[in-house]
């Protein structure tokens, strides 16, 4: 049964669509941490079973995926795709490796603060695009295991996003909401991501940091390189630091005008394959377009587009309204209760279902409270709690944030597999701890 607006109203066999939603998602989660199917398989199978057991129709379906996401990360693949072509990767893994003189433990630090820096000023998805790639051919020349430095870029990714307004997609979702800026989000969030960064930095090098070592001769090797000989294509270089110049500029001033990144993003690809193609015969222009989108990671696309589906069939069935109304349903007109929960709360979910549609209905929930506690300013600490929940919830799972996935993909595609639950083992809990903290700190500091 549909209404007339196209939503489902039941499913079929007379099930409850929530109920369904809710089963089909447990299911899938359990496939994907199992690692037992591919994810990809998983996730699009759970969207079908939703349609043809009557939860969702296609206008749902295209109404809960993130095309904003979507394009983001396709356009972002693509414009680093032909950058890699210019070796200005290498050029950077050398670069970095001899200004820590090839020692491993400086290396780690050194790529997660780049790391985090970056997701501050850049978003943590367009970040990881750069980075790891760079880290993977770092890691291979110097023979070390490359999971602690893309374990440390995770969480550094995540943290780093949380800084700023363009850092993650929760925190462009409650900027736009409620009309708070970039250096609102620097000031009331930023001091915190720094300490979690330092403390976190601290931790990986306990745990890996001070063990790691690297022979001798390959240390000797990579100093030997001379970084400005990795340079294969200085035009194409040149065309490539202007396309991602004008797309960072697109991210920061284009906010203000209406502009979703992932608009930025495609455009940016597109600017850039005229570039490169521009003048060139019709076979070698194909050959530049087929290249670059060979290079895409469409697993990590669809896969992201059936959980898209999976999260969207539980928003859309009611199951993240009534835990939500549930949450803020136990703070009374408490507003440091509200925002303990709330952070708590967001912190956890967030690390399971995506953190975008959980914010989206936090968002309104948050408002409808502000004539009970005191009116819009009363209640602005709720915000930075929620930011703070949902971008450092994303840490706790390899599905709990996209840059989390993507760093997946690139490990998996250089015969580097993350595990899902030896990620976890380690992640969950400390990503925990840096909830606690920022706990700690809203308690202080918000109210």
């Amino acid at each position: 049964m549909e209404h007339a607006s196209g939503i489902a109203t039941s499913a079929v066999f007379g099930w409850s669509p929530l109920v369904v939603a809710t089963v089909i998602l447990i299911a899938a989660y359990f496939f994907i941490i199992s690692e037992k199917i591919n994810r990809a398989i998983v996730s699009l199978l759970g969207a079908g079973l939703l349609v043809l057991l009557g939860v969702l129709n296609f206008e749902l379906v295209v109404e809960g995926i993130d095309f904003n996401t979507i394009f983001l990360l396709v356009g972002m693949m693509v414009i680093v795709a032909i950058t890699k072509d210019s070796g200005v990767f290498q050029f950077v893994a050398i670069y970095t490796a001899k200004a820590v003189k090839a020692n491993p433990r400086m290396l780690l630090a050194a790529l997660a603060t780049v790391t985090a820096v970056f997701s501050a000023l850049l978003d943590n998805v367009t970040t990881v695009l750069l980075v790891v790639p760079v880290t993977l051919l770092l890691t291979d020349q110097l023979n070390l295991k490359a999971y602690p430095f893309l374990f440390s870029q995770i969480f550094a990714s995540n943290i780093g996003g949380t800084s700023t307004l363009i850092g993650d997609p929760p925190n462009i979702l409650i900027g736009s909401a409620v009309g708070l800026g970039f250096m609102d989000f620097v000031e009331w969030v930023g001091p915190i991501s720094l300490i979690i960064l330092i403390i976190c930095l601290l931790f990986f090098d306990f745990i890996w940091g001070r063990k790691m070592t690297a022979a001798q001769e390959d240390k000797e090797a990579m100093m030997k390189y001379n970084a400005f000989e990795a340079i294969e294509d200085k035009v194409l270089l040149a065309k490539s630091m202007l396309t991602l110049a004008l797309v960072l500029a697109g991210f920061i001033w284009g906010h203000g005008q209406g502009w979703e990144p992932g608009t930025i993003a495609l455009t940016g690809a597109a600017f850039l394959l005229l570039l490169r193609s521009f003048g060139g015969k019709p076979e070698e222009q194909s050959h530049n377009v087929h290249s670059a989108f060979q290079q895409v990671e469409w697993e990590t696309i669809f896969f992201f587009l059936g959980l898209f589906v999976l999260v969207f069939g539980v928003e859309h069935t009611g199951l993240l309204k009534i835990m939500a109304e549930k949450l803020l349903g136990l703070t009374g007109t408490n507003v440091e209760l509200a925002g303990m929960i709330i952070l708590g709360a967001s912190a956890v979910l967030s690390a399971i279902v995506d953190n975008i549609p959980f914010v989206a209905t936090m968002i309104p929930l948050i408002k409808a409270m502000q004539a009970d506690l005191g009116g819009p300013q009363a209640i602005e600490p709720l915000w930075w709690c929620l930011s703070l929940g949902a971008c450092l919830g994303g840490n706790g799972t390899l599905i709990g944030a996209s840059a989390n996935v993507m760093v997946a993909s690139f490990a998996e595609r250089a015969g580097q597999r993350i595990s899902f639950m030896d990620f976890m083992k380690l992640a969950f809990p400390l990503m925990l701890f840096t909830t606690l903290l920022s706990a700690i700190f809203a308690y202080f500091v918000y109210f």
